[in-house]
């Protein structure tokens, strides 16, 4: 008996010659991906000019390709090489062997023990945020959550490491590298070499960024003083090869990855979140009189993490409706067997979180914010229809390092102070490096509060 053979895999219209699909990319490339359902579990686009991509779009073959046995036979592809440029070999731009050791060397400073003392901290610099505001003051929430993300990996990464100039810094440095990582993957090679103003940008920002965590990792080396951080774990770890401690330039590239990681992504999460809730007063009751019945009168804790069932599904909804991953990317070792198709080797794959999750053949009313959706038995989803975190041995190794100081920030701001938007107010999500809130302005409102600061807050 002969097998069938496969369907062709579809091109998606609208490439041109030379360009392929930049035009149908830039600058906003989430419709044309979304469009893409059309053509069926796999379409091919030209992700860079010249250089073929294939958009898995099936959630069965997207978790196939992201698991065992087929994810061993691929690397991390254009998308992670361009990060690569950035932030090294590190435990997020390598595959294989490499990426395992990697993993097993960060997994230390993610140890349980470890976000319990976190969580102080993390609740620390939320209240300081929350001292900032001002009831009637409008602020750009994303800003300040990405802000606030990043003053909370700071003090965790780097104790005091950093002083309020090289903060202000770092932070300027990052946001500027973001902007240009999302076109930079769209260009061929040639282009990322020329004096443009983008490619400027983004060297010299890239230079300052591994400037300034040089310059922490050696400081705190050179006091030999273990402050109990991140950095302080990564310094006592060992490279599996040589047996000898991680170099500062592998040390730098790890902390460079928590550093984007934490973020820009955190801080887009946290935006959604306070948006949503704002445009959803019935959802926010609910989740306060959950922190009300939970917390009382006192201040979140690690041991209450896992007791907010209600916030719980409020953030999975968001991870679910305003991901942050738009393009991800791998790549054929050898030739690679993926459903009924045969792909030679170099063959590149890239899948569509944003697209996959908003897809009307999986969520009923997909654009809607509903966090019931995820209640127990509301709806069933087939592997690989979720995919925040990723799937596999590639799977974020910070997932509950991000879920803690979410849980910490919002437990803490949403029982001090509420947000409004204006009437009629929309916020578009953004793509760039991956996909954020466009401008979010909001006004601060004091939500009376019986939880017990070291300055209690007086009615306005």
């Amino acid at each position: 008996m002969t097998t069938a053979a496969p369907p062709p895999i579809p091109k998606a219209a609208g490439s041109l010659p030379l360009l392929g699909h930049f035009f149908r990319l830039f600058p906003d490339p989430l419709p044309f991906i979304a469009s893409l359902r059309q053509y069926g579990p796999l379409v091919e686009i030209t992700l860079q000019p010249g250089t073929p991509t294939l958009v898995v779009q099936d959630p069965a073959l997207i978790r196939a390709m992201l698991t065992a046995p087929i994810a061993d036979t691929l690397d991390k592809g254009s998308f992670f090489d361009e990060m690569r440029v950035l932030l090294g070999t590190s435990v997020v731009t390598v595959a294989g062997d490499v990426h395992s050791a990697k993993r097993r060397q960060m997994q230390p400073a993610f140890a349980r023990p470890k976000l319990g003392r976190y969580v102080d901290i993390m609740r620390t610099e939320t209240e300081a945020a929350l001292d900032s505001w001002t009831p009637g003051q409008r602020i750009d929430v994303r800003e300040s959550m990405v802000q606030l993300s990043l003053t909370m990996l700071t003090k965790t990464v780097f104790s005091d490491s950093l002083d309020a100039a090289a903060f202000r810094q770092l932070r300027q440095n990052l946001a500027s590298v973001m902007d240009s990582v999302g076109l930079r993957i769209m260009m061929p090679g040639w282009a990322k070499r020329l004096p443009l103003p983008l490619n400027r940008r983004f060297d010299r920002a890239r230079t300052a960024i591994w400037s300034t965590i040089s310059e922490a990792v050696a400081g705190l080396r050179s006091t030999g003083h273990h402050t109990g951080d991140m950095l302080s774990v990564m310094l006592t770890v060992q490279d599996e090869e040589t047996g000898r401690p991680l170099t500062d330039e592998q040390i730098c590239s790890e902390v460079l990855t928590l550093a984007l990681a934490g973020t820009e992504n955190t801080g887009s999460v946290l935006a959604w979140v306070l948006y949503e809730l704002a445009r959803h007063p019935n959802i926010e009751t609910e989740v306060l009189d959950e922190l009300e019945q939970v917390l009382g009168d006192r201040p979140v804790t690690f041991a209450d993490i896992s007791q907010l069932p209600t916030l719980d599904r409020v953030i999975k909804e968001v991870l679910r409706l305003h991901v942050t991953g738009w393009i991800l990317t791998r790549r054929t070792l050898k030739e690679t067997r993926l459903g009924p198709w045969t792909l030679p080797a170099g063959t590149n794959l890239a899948y569509c979180q944003h697209a996959l999750h908003r897809d009307p053949d999986l969520y009923p009313s997909p654009l809607q914010f509903d966090p019931d959706r995820w209640l127990d038995g509301a709806q069933e989803l087939p592997p690989g229809a979720l995919l925040p975190w990723g799937a596999g041995k590639h799977r974020c190794i910070g997932d509950r390092f991000a879920t803690t100081e979410l849980i910490t920030a919002l437990a803490t701001i949403l029982r001090t102070v509420r947000f409004t938007l204006a009437p009629g107010q929309t916020v578009r999500p953004v793509a760039r490096a991956t996909v954020r809130p466009g401008k979010m302005l909001m006004t601060v409102h004091e939500r009376r509060s019986t939880v017990v600061h070291e300055n209690e807050r007086a009615d306005p």
